[in-house]
């Protein structure tokens, strides 16, 4: 039986993506021989040449539930996701960024977490940049109006540790503990089959930014919870995928037209999360708040 399918969606990061299966393939080589854990590689088109170096790397590799799968467009994350899930055979199923690299326990320990934890739908572990900083949206409570605003207006930079103003960034909570928590991040989203199929997995209304806020609501509205176990970690890059960072982990700036569609995502993600989650919830007042808000910030970060 296979353990746990891994899924890696690729656009344009040929070479990151490369290096983290084979993070995978050095870290975890009995799993890998033996089959318990299954990569499944999907390409949403890339043009940098990375389908034909996944199929062979394909034909060299010793993994041997290696998979291919070409998505022939740019379908975005949601999507690009979705469409590697039927090839999943595994009893829990990781998405996984590509510009990662995976520590040589982490794993087995998330499986083990799983395991003993029925009441978990999905969970991640501590993410960590290159430089070693915490990555804050793998531990995140739901944008509702209330902490979409402290957010914002930096009220949380304030009072980080307080339920009032950090219930956005969570940091009331201890970050060295196992604990709840209502958002996690799709660069590693470890998720137990049975939650993910009760859900339908990925909303594809998202094309980029939101849909793993989207996921992990869907989640807790079927009853399940959402765990962060900070003794494993994995490395991640960041923004590779859209040019705002290269390849050899450093900041560079992306041009005009990919920083002015990456904003166009990200805005147009808040208001789809809203108007389906939290729009019959609140007056139309807060509403029409809620909306000039997103479109102030809109503009303000298109400038």
């Amino acid at each position: 039986m296979i353990d746990l399918s891994i899924i890696i969606l690729n656009y344009n990061t040929r070479d990151l993506a490369l290096g983290c299966v084979k993070s995978i393939q050095e870290n975890y080589p009995r799993e890998v021989a033996s089959g318990k854990f299954e990569v499944i590689l999907a390409d949403n088109a890339s043009p940098d040449g990375s389908l034909a170096a996944f199929e062979k790397f394909e034909k060299q590799t010793k993994i041997k539930t290696f998979q291919v799968i070409d998505n022939k467009k740019n379908l975005g994350f949601a999507a690009g996701n979705n469409r590697a899930i039927p090839f999943a055979k595994g009893r829990y199923v990781l998405f996984l960024n590509p510009d990662t690299i995976v520590d040589s326990v982490t794993l087995s320990r998330m499986i083990e977490f799983m395991d003993k934890n029925k009441d978990a739908g999905a969970a991640t572990c501590r993410i960590e940049s290159f430089d070693g900083q915490f990555d804050q949206p793998s531990h995140r409570g739901f944008p509702t109006p209330w902490n979409a605003f402290t957010h914002f207006s930096r009220l949380e930079k304030v009072f980080p540790k307080t339920k009032l103003f950090g219930g956005y960034i969570q940091g009331f909570k201890d970050l060295s503990k196992i604990h709840e928590v209502d958002v996690i991040s799709g660069a590693f989203l470890f998720v137990r089959r049975d939650a993910g199929e009760r859900i339908n997995w990925w909303d594809e209304e998202y094309f980029f930014y939101g849909e793993d806020i989207q996921f992990c609501f869907d989640l807790k509205k079927q009853g399940y919870k959402i765990y962060f176990v900070p003794d494993v970690s994995i490395t991640h890059l960041g923004s590779a995928a859209s040019g705002i960072r290269n390849r050899n982990h450093n900041e560079i700036t992306a041009d005009a037209f990919t920083k002015k569609k990456m904003q166009a995502h990200r805005f147009d993600a808040m208001r789809i999360f809203y108007e389906k989650n939290y729009k019959d919830h609140y007056p139309k007042f807060v509403n029409w708040i809620v909306h000039v808000g997103i479109n102030l910030l809109h503009k303000k970060h298109s400038q």
